[in-house]
Order: structure tokens, then C-alpha cells, then sequence
């Protein structure tokens, strides 16, 4: 073999290189194109409108399958040492547990500091019109339409205060029961899981059943991932928050500790949208409190970003940060902030089955072959 033939080998192994990113690249485009028009398609034809009040009836049977979903793996190995009834009961019995000893830690204090923070609106108000006045001295039409939106918007809801309680309270109550009737499908579904499964499989045909099994351990795995992922940081988001807000000197810590882990969802944007009502109302109290406020935010983040995510999320999802925000963007311009919440595994879902249609059609294969025999 001559120079020239090694040259030209280094040149092909470029190519295929090259070829490789690309495909990467393109796999990307053309899941967030697919999204795109599915959702541009579905807008046009009015269905989203439709789709979303059918999806609200069916929000408990969609919690339940999650839950199910999400507690199988624990109920799977209880069952290998006892009777599967009696690994959901346990289950269900610990998970409700938990919550009712999260709920009984937290939600007494965050009621208390909710109270307290509701009764001192007036306080704030005028204190929020006493810093705007110092802020804009020297201007005065800012200033009055400032104070002027925020009086008016006070009236309103104070107005309406009576009608809000009321519909709050049928609003808890019909939560208390989806909650209930989430927990009772979630309960016979881990029960029913893998006769669900074998039926579901049923509709598969045999040609393509390892395909469809490879593929939804893929899809499993990541989601199972992130859902994990995404608590757990919500988690660690509230305790830091919690301590940070409490040594800043900011009222009703816990609350807003929650608002920013309930936030926190949404990547990227989530975080500083929680932070803005925490730092509104450490503006209110005086400048130590604001500084310290953002000091916690700050380092909040920067725990986040270099040490929760990487060590708790990793790279489950596997997509691009731009393929995320562009995400972010479309999903919450079409679904709100419910779209923004599944954005990122809806989109990382798409992918796998856009990678698993590839390896089974080996496009960019053809190309490399194609290219090998043209170089």
C-alpha cells in the first residue's frame, strides 16, 4: 500500500466521522421539527383545546399509571420474598407514611408563615410603594403607573377575596379526592402491573416484540431516570433554600423555599422564575435582607448546577441544552407551564425512538458504505 492509499484511508475516516456528528445533529433537528408540526398541525385543527379538557378527566388515571409506574422496581423485589398483594400493601403503606410526615413537619409551618403573610399585605404594599417612590425620585409617570397597577391589582383580589376562599376550599376538596382516587388506581395497577404489561404485549407481533421490548427498556430507563432525578433535586432545592431564606432574615422562609422547588421542575428558567417572589419581598424588608436573599439564591444555584444535577440527574436525558430551552419555548408557547414541566422527557422520548428507527435502518450506515465506495 502506497502513500496515497494511506492518505485517502485518513481521508475516508474523516468522512465517516464527520458523517457521524451530522447524524447526531440531524437527529435532533428533525425531533424538534417532528414536535413542531405535530403541535402546529394539531393548533390548527383546534384538537389541543379538546385533547387538554379530555386529559383533565383522565389526570387521576395518568397520576395513578406514573405512580404505578414509578414504585414498580420497589414492589418487584419485595414480591420475591412475598406475596405481591402484601409487597403493595407495605409499599403504599410507606409511601403515604412519608407523605403524611412530610405534610405534618412542613405544611403546619408553611400554613403559619402563609397566614402571617397574608396578614401583613397591607404592610408590604405600602412598603413596596414606599421603596418604588425612593427608586424612581425622578420620574414621576413611572411612578404613578407602578403604584397605580399595584393598589388596583390589591383591590381586586381583596374584593374577590371572600369568592376566592370559597372556591379554594371546593378546589382542596376536589383535590383531596382525585388525590384519593389516584392512590386507589395507582394501588391496582402495581398490583395488575405485569399482567397489564403480557397484555399489552399481546398486540404486539412476534416479529417485532425484541424491538419493541429493546426499546421501551430504553424509554424506561431514561424517564425512570429523570422522574428519580428531578425529585430528588426538588428535594435538596427546598432544604437549601430553606436554610439560606431562613438565615437571609426573609419572612415566611418555607414558603417560598417550596415555591422554588416546585419551580425548579422547569429546567433552566424554573429556578430564577421561583426566585422572584423571594426577592420581592426581601426588597420589602430592607437591602441586608435583599443581598443576603441573593447571596442564598446564588449559591443555591451554583449547587445545583455543579453538584446535584451532575451527581443525581447525570446526563439521563441526553440532549443538547439548546435542544432543551427550544423545547422549553415551544412546549410553554402552545401548553403553559404544564408544557414546560414535559417538554424535556417528551422530547427525549422522540429521540430514542428516532435513534432506535436508525439503528434498525441504518441510514447513516448506507452513507458511510456509499461514501467508501465513491472516495
Amino acid at each position: 500500500m502506497d502513500n496515497k492509499d494511506k492518505l485517502d484511508y485518513k481521508k475516508i475516516n474523516k468522512c465517516v466521522s464527520t458523517y457521524d456528528r451530522l447524524g447526531k445533529i440531524l437527529i435532533t433537528l428533525v425531533t424538534i421539527l417532528i414536535v413542531i408540526g405535530i403541535i402546529y398541525i394539531l393548533n390548527k385543527l383546534n384538537v389541543l383545546g379538546i385533547i387538554g379538557d379530555f386529559l383533565k378527566l383522565l389526570i387521576p388515571l395518568f397520576a395513578g399509571i406514573v405512580i404505578a409506574w414509578l414504585l414498580n422496581p420497589l414492589i418487584d423485589k419485595m414480591s420475591k420474598h412475598i406475596p405481591r398483594i402484601l409487597a403493595c400493601i407495605i409499599t403504599y403503606i410507606i409511601v403515604i407514611g412519608i407523605i403524611a410526615l412530610i405534610f405534618y413537619l412542613i405544611i403546619p409551618g408553611i400554613v403559619e408563615e402563609g397566614s402571617s403573610l397574608l396578614k401583613n399585605i397591607p404592610k408590604y404594599i405600602k412598603e413596596i410603594n414606599k421603596f418604588i417612590k425612593n427608586t424612581f425620585k425622578n420620574n414621576d409617570d413611572a411612578k404613578d403607573k407602578i403604584i397605580t397597577f399595584i393598589n388596583s391589582t390589591y383591590k381586586s383580589v381583596s374584593k374577590s377575596a371572600g369568592t376566592k376562599i370559597i372556591n379554594g376550599t371546593v378546589s382542596a376538596i376536589s383535590f383531596i379526592a382525585k388525590a384519593v382516587l389516584t392512590l386507589m388506581i395507582s394501588f391496582y395497577l402495581s398490583y395488575d402491573y405485569h399482567k397489564l404489561n403480557k397484555g399489552l404485549k399481546k398486540y404486539i407481533p412476534d416479529r417485532y416484540m425484541n424491538g419493541f421490548n429493546d426499546l421501551s427498556k430504553r424509554i424506561n430507563t431514561s424517564l425512570r431516570s429523570y422522574v428519580n432525578g428531578v425529585l430528588m433535586v426538588m428535594l435538596f432545592v427546598f432544604i437549601t433554600q430553606s436554610i439560606g431564606f431562613t438565615l437571609a432574615g426573609l419572612k415566611s422562609p418555607l414558603v417560598f423555599a417550596l415555591f422554588c422547588a416546585l419551580t425548579d421542575i422547569i429546567p433552566y428558567f424554573g429556578p430564577w422564575i421561583g426566585a422572584i417572589p423571594a426577592l420581592v419581598m426581601a426588597a420589602v424588608i430592607g437591602p441586608w435582607t435583599f443581598l443576603f436573599t441573593c447571596i442564598s439564591i446564588v449559591v443555591c444555584q451554583t449547587l445545583e448546577n455543579n453538584f446535584y444535577q451532575p451527581l443525581i440527574m447525570g446526563h439521563s436525558m441526553s440532549l443538547h441544552p439548546v435542544t432543551i430551552m427550544l423545547g422549553l419555548v415551544i412546549f410553554g408557547h402552545f401548553f403553559g407551564a404544564i408544557g414546560m414541566i414535559i417538554a424535556t422527557p417528551v422530547i427525549a422520548t422522540i429521540k430514542i425512538i428516532l435513534g432506535f428507527v436508525n439503528e434498525k435502518v441504518d441510514f447513516y450506515g448506507k452513507i458511510k458504505n456509499y461514501k467508501r465506495k465513491n472516495a
